[in-house]
């Protein structure tokens, strides 16, 4: 096996938004309670990309740190309840995570995959592979009292796929608010 050979087999990369535990405990209770068992490998997420080469996460990583540099947290805002068909999921809007997502399109090149060339809808999917009518049943009952609510984005989470679950690769941190960046003059 030659080097490139090998660095094309290595798993794909995934990108999600990085939200602390606290404001996403709520979609992680739901995610345990209506995803299938078999298939949920991992907590409630909010993904970026879903598909970069894995032959380029180190320049993925640097490029990444290099946007989030540039950035403060910021506030998403759970808009509503989507129904996915054979799922359920939460709307986010946020004209920050949507300016974060263009700016690592750019930067990513030809490496976004064909579902991250579509228009980029960001939410938490709580269920998915059941029946439309278990979907059916969930999306009622969550939008019987939602109330739309905000989860602060503090980064960037990198990870492989693995073919079902994820190796966590690098965390890159937003700027807190109100902290300052040293600039050269």
């Amino acid at each position: 096996m030659t080097l490139q050979s090998a660095r094309s087999a290595l798993p794909p990369i995934i990108v999600t938004a990085h939200v602390p535990p606290d404001d996403m405990d709520y979609f992680d209770r739901l995610r345990r309670e209506h995803f299938p068992p078999e298939r949920n490998y991992l907590k409630a997420h909010i993904t970026i990309f879903h598909h970069l080469p894995g032959r380029v996460l180190e320049e993925a990583m640097a490029l990444a740190a290099e946007s989030v540099n540039q950035r403060q947290s910021f506030n998403a805002w759970i808009s509503g309840i989507r129904h996915l068909g054979a799922g359920v999921a939460f709307d986010i809007e946020s004209p920050e995570l949507q300016e974060l997502r263009a700016d690592l399109f750019q930067r990513f090149g030809s490496w976004p995959g064909p579902q991250d060339r579509q228009k980029f809808k960001p939410h938490i999917t709580v269920q998915n592979k059941v029946s439309r009518a278990g979907a059916d049943r969930l999306y009622a009952e969550l939008r019987s009292d939602f109330q739309p609510r905000h989860i602060t984005v503090s980064g960037l989470d990198l990870w492989s796929y693995l073919g079902g679950p994820w190796e966590h690769k690098a965390f890159l941190p937003l700027r807190k608010k109100f902290e300052t960046v040293n600039v050269k003059s």
